[in-house]
């Protein structure tokens, strides 16, 4: 049996969840809506104030699915009710970045600004040398918390360019000069 799979999914006050034909879920909280359709092998109750996934067999596909949609059940009600947020770091020398309406203008050593414009549903903040990234949507904030990292990724020698605020790099010996 997953263990996952079989924790039920507490519903916080305010957030509603609705599992329509297909298994179409549909939730609703305070910071917005999020729909997603899931694997209708899985059945999903809404029993009391708890979301409950259960499958019909123990085949492996079944047995995969069945984790998996509850983790993404889980996501989306404390997006709704919460939200997610993920901080990255600017290091270097003129490495800058600044908000203007929805687009986000870095500097980041290239003899162009990177200008990169917010999806639907991601904001974006720049706070100092950081770089806030929130949303309802954790698959969203995640990815674009990815892209713009991926456009000057940490370099292990002084540590320059885009990390996460988590994220340790391991640095290496340059080089040494001939005596």
């Amino acid at each position: 049996m997953s263990r996952i799979g079989k924790m039920p999914i507490a519903i916080p006050a305010g957030v509603t969840v609705e599992v329509a034909e297909n298994n179409k879920v549909t939730v609703k909280g305070p910071k917005g809506t999020l729909e997603r359709v899931l694997p209708s092998v899985l059945t999903i109750k809404v029993e009391d104030g708890h979301v409950v996934v259960e499958r019909p067999n123990d085949e492996k596909e079944t047995k995969a699915l069945h984790g998996l949609t509850r983790s993404l059940i889980n996501n989306m009600v404390v997006g709704v009710h919460e939200g997610y947020k993920k901080v990255l770091e600017i290091n270097g020398v003129g490495f800058r970045a600044q908000k203007q309406g929805k687009k986000l203008t870095m500097s980041l050593g290239f003899s162009h600004p990177v200008i990169m414009e917010d999806p639907e549903g991601i904001e974006t903040k720049v706070v100092d040398n950081k770089i806030e990234v929130e949303g309802i949507d954790k698959e969203k904030v995640g990815q674009y918390a990815a892209v713009i990292r991926d456009k000057k990724r940490p370099e292990p020698y002084k540590g320059k360019g885009i990390k996460y605020i988590d994220e340790t790099i391991r640095r290496k010996v340059g080089k040494t000069g001939k005596k």
